[in-house]
Order: structure tokens, then sequence, then C-alpha cells
């Protein structure tokens, strides 16, 4: 009996089964659109219209011709006809199964056909229907090309038992030892989570390939095994540009962006050309590290190549800049573009809406409209966001309502967090609450966080109370809600509150995330804490903070204690205040910069109000502009001012 084992093509999109498989291995996704060879054509001439049809209605007559000329019995024309039908884009798979049905006997090659057709669709489980049919009516006998195809539904579904049963069939039918299958089987376990039985089936793979290695590290990525991936990616004698791609990319899609950049790295020095994927997913980590230098190094590896931007490339490169604060830059690649997608559109128009420059993202969101690309629920997220950050309540609410009534998208939660949030900052909590009871659905976390930090914009002590609760029963171990109904209790005195959330979360055994800022100085990232001392220049660093006190105390600067939560005399508050990690970032930046220099930093949490005064004072003391990302937003300060415009 085999073993009790589950699969997935890949742990980290956009890696593609085609990237884990050799070329001497079995493909899922070789192009099956047939183009005639000569002898061919003069054998079926009726088949030299299939390489110029776009639709179904030409393939119909195609068809029709066939049946006419009595061709459509050779098998290899019906082949070429279901092929089309069954995986052009312009096809129809129901009409390919009818087909099917026609053919008086079908061969493995048209099967296979159509069950890579149902592997591929939005119903994956249909290939495995198929294939019970083929089986029950003993229509064909599957080969080594079929059971790939199979188990890729499997792991798309996903179901393990259904794999299982695949397996069944294949050590059934004695093709256990077939590498490529075995490859797939190992895949398939890894995506339903069945790790165990993938490293079972991996290690009686009697001549592990290439491909081989690749999935079982992109198995381990899947199921969080990352110290286990990289373990196997350290051991390996070979390791080709597919097994670099599996490691960073998994270290990117489970958020550890400095061990993906540092691998990056050494995979530049080994001297392997990186793809796109990598190229893509390096990209994302410089956008949340706010990694520019190392962006801006990509962007020009690539323009040495000189064959201008994907749109992959293109949209990344508009998201990385856009989310290290240069919008300039983003909308410089972006003209640049040939070809344009509607997330390309919505990565810059979403660039607009973070950094403060609504009324750009909304004359762009226009010219998408006038170039005819059709928005997205993407697309919206960004429009609705550039209104709410701007104070655009009347386009807001009119950019909401057109979803449905011009472009027939139905808004989701993330819409309705928007509309929320839109109201929310404009002071016009009444209206958020409308909103909130009129959905569909049940209001998420992220909805009633939304209210929850309008209430403390605006101070609301009673209904952020009552949705502090609402958000506490929700999420009871998420420390950010207990944070910021703190911050409410305490913005209004009530001390006792606060105490009181402070001990549940001590009981609980609830801790604060710590406030972490990142810096990209000479393309080198360094990470501060509140009160970090382990940085090697903290000295240097305490000594310049020292000096910027001074100068602020001059500007007539005065702490903001009112989210200083902590039971501790005045003096303890401002020394805590003056030591958030953005403060020690920013004194680090004026250390390791030239003057005029614009400091970037990063923040994992939102910036605090004593942090956001301090920086405008700092941008006008020093002349110097300071762009930093909070969880929430954009801040650009300049000569003592902030594009959030205290609106944050």
């Amino acid at each position: 009996m085999p073993l009790p084992l589950v699969s997935s093509l890949t742990i980290v999109a956009p890696l593609q089964v085609q990237q884990l498989c050799p070329s001497n291995s079995i493909s899922l996704t070789q192009n099956p659109l047939w183009i005639p060879t000569p002898d061919l054509l003069s054998k079926y001439p009726t088949l030299h219209h299939l390489s110029s049809c776009k639709t179904m209605n030409q393939l119909t007559q195609i068809h029709a011709q066939t049946i006419t000329t009595g061709i459509f019995h050779d098998n290899f024309v019906a082949s070429r006809i279901l092929s089309f039908a069954a995986l052009s884009p312009h096809g129809s798979i129901n009409y390919a199964r009818l087909l099917f049905s026609r053919i008086r006997k079908p061969d493995v090659f048209i099967a296979n056909t159509l069950i890579r057709a149902y592997a591929f669709s939005l119903n994956p489980v249909d290939a495995i229907l198929f294939y019970a049919h083929i089986l029950e009516h003993s229509l064909v006998l599957p080969d080594i090309h079929t059971f790939p195809l199979l188990l890729r539904a499997c792991s798309e579904i996903p179901s393990l038992s259904l794999g299982q049963a695949i397996h069944s069939h294949v050590f059934k039918l004695g093709l256990s030892h077939q590498v490529p299958i075995l490859n797939f089987l190992v895949q398939m376990y890894s995506s339903c989570s069945s790790l165990e039985s993938a490293k079972l089936v991996f290690d009686r793979i009697p001549e592990c390939d290439d491909a081989s290695w690749n999935i079982m590290m992109s198995g381990f990525m899947k199921c969080g095994r990352l110290e286990l991936a990289r373990e196997m990616f350290d051991g390996m004698w070979d390791r080709n540009v597919v097994s670099w791609s599996v490691m960073i990319n998994g270290y990117v899609q489970h958020s550890r962006f400095k061990e993906g950049l540092e691998l990056f790295r050494e995979m530049l020095m080994k001297k392997v050309e990186p793809n796109e994927s990598v190229l893509v997913n390096i990209l994302s980590a410089c956008s949340h590290l706010g990694a520019m230098e190392q962006g801006k190094w990509i962007e020009g590896l690539l323009r040495k190549k000189d064959s201008g931007f994907t749109v992959r490339l293109g949209t990344a490169l508009i998201d990385m800049y856009s989310k290290c604060g240069c919008t300039e830059k983003a909308l410089e690649i972006f003209h640049e573009m040939k070809e344009k997608n509607v997330l390309a559109w919505s990565a810059m128009i979403n660039g607009f809406a973070i950094n403060g420059r609504g009324k750009d993202a909304l004359h762009l969101f226009s010219q998408m409209e006038m170039f005819g690309t059709k928005p997205n629920e993407v697309t919206f997220i960004g429009v609705l966001n550039a209104c709410s950050h701007s104070g655009f309540v009347h386009e807001g609410s009119s950019y909401f309502n057109s979803m449905t009534k011009v472009y027939g998208l139905e808004p989701n939660a993330h819409h309705y967090c928007c509309l929320v949030d839109l109201y929310g900052r404009a002071g016009l909590l009444n209206e958020a609450e409308k909103v909130i009871k009129s959905m569909p659905m049940k209001p998420n976390s992220s909805i009633l966080g939304a209210l929850l930090n309008a209430c403390r914009i605006h101070g609301n002590t009673q209904l952020g109370e009552q949705v502090g609760k609402q958000l506490l029963e929700l999420e009871p171990n998420h420390s950010g809600r207990y944070v910021l109904l703190s911050n409410i209790y305490a913005l209004s005195g009530r001390w006792d509150c606060v105490a009181e959330l402070r001990s549940v979360m001590r009981e609980r055994g609830i801790s604060k995330i710590p406030g972490c800022s990142f810096i990209d100085v000479g393309g080198a990232i360094h990470e501060f804490v509140a009160g970090d001392n382990t940085h090697p220049e903290s000295e240097k660093i305490y000594g310049k903070l020292e000096e910027i006190s001074k100068e602020l105390k001059l500007a007539g600067y005065k702490p903001n204690m009112s989210e200083v939560l902590l039971n501790m005399d005045e003096e303890e508050k401002e020394t805590a205040l003056c030591h958030h990690s953005e403060k020690l970032a920013i004194a680090f930046g004026f250390i390791n910069s030239k003057s005029g220099t614009t400091i970037r930093i990063t923040k994992n949490l939102r910036v605090c109000a004593d942090c956001h005064s301090v920086t405008k004072l700092i941008s006008k003391i020093y002349n110097r502009e300071i762009v930093l990302r909070d969880r929430c937003r954009f801040h650009h300060f300049r000569d003592g001012s902030c594009s959030c415009m205290d609106f944050w």
C-alpha cells in the first residue's frame, strides 16, 4: 500500500510549476495549442484555420467542416478541435466535454487534454470527477502524463483524501518509480499540509533531480518550516536559479524581509542571474523595509538589460517607490511602461493615496477610465483611501456608490472599511455608524478598528469604549486593540480604566508589540526599537538625541505625554518619549548622511502624537525633509509641517 500522503505547486507566488520542474520532467503548463506542420496541412487542410481561430463561433464552423468531410473520426483531428475548445482562452470547456463524448475511441492524449483543462479551471475537482468517469466506463488507460495533472487538481482543491486515492492508483499501475510523478506527489502532500507524508515520498525517490529538491523546499516553505527549507538549501551541491527563488520568495512571503534581502545579496555574489520572480519579491521586501537604495539598484539592473519593464516588474517598482515615499519616481516608472494593466494603474493610484496626494490619485483614476482600463476592486480601495486621507467626503461617498451603479462591482469588507474610515476621520461618526449598520456583512475587526481610531482622533470616549469592547471580544489576543482603547481612556484621564486594561493584558499574557523603525543608509538596513542601545553607534546616537532635544526646547517644544500609559513621573515619561524608535532612527540618519539629504524611515506601528510633533519641528530646525511611513500612512515632513495635515 502507498504511504498515506499531498501537494501544491508552490508556496511562493508567483512561482509556477514549470519553474520548479526542469525541462526534462513532466510539465503541466506547456502550451498545448497546436500549429499544424505543412505535411499535416496537406492531409487535413481544414485544420489550417485553427491557427487563426479566435472565437467559439469560428471553431464550430471548423468543427462542422470536419464532420461533413468525415475527418473528425480521425482522433488526431478530433484532438486538435478539442484542444482549442478546452485550452484556448476563447474556448469552452463544456463544448470540449461534449466533443469528448462524440469521439468513438478516445485516446489518452485526448483525455489528458480535458483533464488539464479541468485541473487549471476554477473547479479543479472536475478533473478528478472526469478521471473517475473514464475509469468507470473503461474509456482510456491513464499514463505518466495523467497523474501530475490529477495531483495538481488535488493540490488546488485542496483534498488530501483525493490525493491519497490518486497515489494509490499510481502505486497500482506500477508508476511509483517515476521521478516526475513522485515530485508532484511531494508537491501535492505539502499543499495539503501533510508535510510528513511529503518527506516520506521525497526520501523514497530513487534519483532526486533538481525539481525534487526544489519542490521539497517549497513544501517546507508552504508549511512555514523555513528553517528546514534553509537546511535543505544549504545542503544542495548545485543550486540553480529556481532553488534560490524558492528560498528568497519564501522568506518574503513569510515577512522575513531582511533574510530575503541577505540571501539575494549572496545569490548575486555567487553570480546567479535572478529571474523575474526573485526580482518582484525582492522589490516587495524593499517596499516593506523602506529599502529604496536596494530598490534603485534593481531598477538599474533592469535598465542595463535595455528591454523595458514588464508589467509585473514595472508594477513592483511603482509599489516599491510609492512605499518608500517617492511618488515622483514611481510616476516616472509608470509613464515609462509600454504596457499597463489594471494592477499597474491601481498601484500608482494607491501610491498617490498613501502619500497624501489625493487629488493626483483621483486625476489618475479619471485618466485610467479615459484609456479604457476597467477598474477592479483593488483600484477602488486606492481611490477610497485617497478620499479618506485627503478629507474628500462627498467624493468618496460618490465613488463608493459608483462601484455598483457604474462598474457592476460589489463592495466587500475592505471597501466598507474605507468608507467608515472616510466618515470617521472627518468627524462624521454618526454616518460611520450608519454605514456599519447598513452593511450586508457583519463588521470585522478592521471596520471596527477604523471607527475606534476615529473615536480616538475626535475624543469620543463613550462610543470609543463601546467599539473597543466589541473589538476585544473579536480579537482578545490583539495587543493593538488594548493599546488603542487605553489611549482613549488616557486622553479622557480615566487612568483606572487604563490600569484595568493593562491588568487584563497581563492576565492573558498579552504584551504590546514593540515599536520598531527601519532606516536605509548606504544600501544597508538599520533597525531600532524603543530604548535600543545595541546598535554599534548607540553612544553617538544618544549624543545626537541630546543635541536635538536641546534645540527642540529652544524652539518651545513641550512633550505630549497623553499617550504614555505607564505610571511614571513627568521626567520619566519625557525620557520614554525621547527614546522612541523613530527618534533613534532620525538621529542615526543625521549622523550618517549629508546635510540636505532626505531621511526615510519605516515604522511598524502608528506614529504617536509626540513623535509627530517632534519630527515636524526637527524638519524646520535642521532644514531636512523627513519621510516617515507608519502603519497607517505616509508622513512627509517639510519646514515644520506634515503632508497629513495632522490628520492620521
